[in-house]
């Protein structure tokens, strides 16, 4: 049996997202989160179906704010949280066939450094998207694994990162070379990339989709700095070595100029619950322009506002340089990132199976 994760930048069937609600993760309700989701949402339909979870207490929110919305259908699924990426099944293709993989999920680090004390409802989304859209569900669940730790080109190349799937939170009982050869065999690659670095602060403990993206075949991004009293600074030259090492060709996507941080009034607005991980004014964010994604015809790009304007257009200028023939969607991505992650964190692609490549209802 074959597997082969297509990439992000493939034809996409559709896109999974999860209406947000934890007020430990957003702040005021996720009243401000759930607007800036919906946006993202009708964006990506413009180009491919978007599948929306929400559950008794979304529900009514998410009807609101979509009305109208052509290829946006919701699902009614309990979740605890709305980060799609990590607990959505991850898409391969076995022949012509799609199967979702269901990894194991536990909150970024379970007991030893996990974010929230339960995730139990989380850990069986992968399963319940599986049946709701109709695919056979590869059973990985003993394997802890998040979507955001893992990218591949579609054609035989795969990255990750050491300091997250190394982290004893994952797989502790299992080597390096073991590890690997589980995503070799189940994405189909033919060679693993381990970056030895996240983004400088990522409480995933430094997942790839938010320091290196895939643009095309043996093509990437590279979340960078030029500023050597940044923190992120030697983490990205570290990258860089193991990627231009690997024959990668590397294209440097600057973080924002200055670090996005929790602000008080962000820090007034949550509401944490016991054993979650609690934030600080002041704490700086994982904020980078890597965490983008794409649709079947656009890149949705995050974007931080304030001081932060010059590199936003910084960043918007080279996604167009490097998909010129894609829509560079813009999208102001505070109201995500105080949350912990970005667009990319919370979407998931379906990809297009065979017979709907053919009836091209893209």
């Amino acid at each position: 049996m074959s597997y082969r994760m297509p990439a992000e930048y493939e034809p996409h069937r559709g896109t999974i997202m999860i209406f947000p609600e934890r007020e430990g993760s957003w702040p005021y309700k996720a009243l401000q989160a759930q607007r800036v989701f919906a946006g993202i949402i009708k964006e990506i339909a413009k180009d491919e179906d978007v599948y929306v979870v929400v559950n008794p207490r979304t529900e009514a929110a998410a009807k609101e704010l979509l009305a109208g919305s052509k290829n946006v259908f919701l699902y009614d699924i309990e979740t605890d949280d709305a980060w799609a990426r990590d607990t959505a099944p991850t898409f391969v293709y076995d022949g012509d066939a799609i199967k979702g993989i269901d990894w194991g999920f536990n909150a970024w680090g379970g007991e030893y450094d996990g974010l929230y004390a339960g995730w139990d409802k989380d850990n069986a989304l992968a399963a319940a998207i599986c049946a709701g859209l109709g695919y056979e569900r590869i059973d990985m669940r003993h394997f802890i694994l998040e979507g955001g730790s893992i990218h591949s080109d579609g054609a035989g190349m795969l990255m990750t990162t050491e300091c997250c799937l190394l982290s004893p939170g994952r797989n502790p009982q299992m080597t390096k070379q073991e590890i690997e050869n589980v995503l070799l065999d189940k994405l189909g690659g033919e060679r693993l990339i381990w970056l030895p670095y996240g983004i400088y602060n990522d409480e995933t403990n430094g997942h790839i989709d938010n320091i290196c993206a895939f643009t095309a075949p043996g093509e990437v991004v590279l979340g960078w700095t030029d500023n050597k009293d940044d923190p992120q600074y030697e983490p990205s030259r570290k990258d860089l070595e193991v990627l231009e090492e690997a024959g990668v060709r590397v294209h440097k996507l600057p973080i924002p100029d200055v670090p996005v941080c929790v602000t008080e009034d962000e820090l007034k607005g949550y509401v944490f619950e016991e054993g979650e991980d609690i934030r600080e004014a002041g704490e700086r964010l994982a904020a980078s322009y890597v965490n983008f994604y794409f649709t079947n015809g656009a890149v949705i790009l995050p974007q931080f506002g304030g001081e932060n304007e010059e590199s936003d257009k910084r960043a918007a200028a080279i996604m167009k340089e490097l998909c010129p023939d894609r829509r560079i969607v813009p999208v102001q991505a505070r109201d995500i990132i105080v949350g912990g992650g970005n667009i990319h964190c919370i979407t998931q692609q379906v990809p297009a199976g065979a017979a709907f490549l053919k009836e091209g209802s893209a």
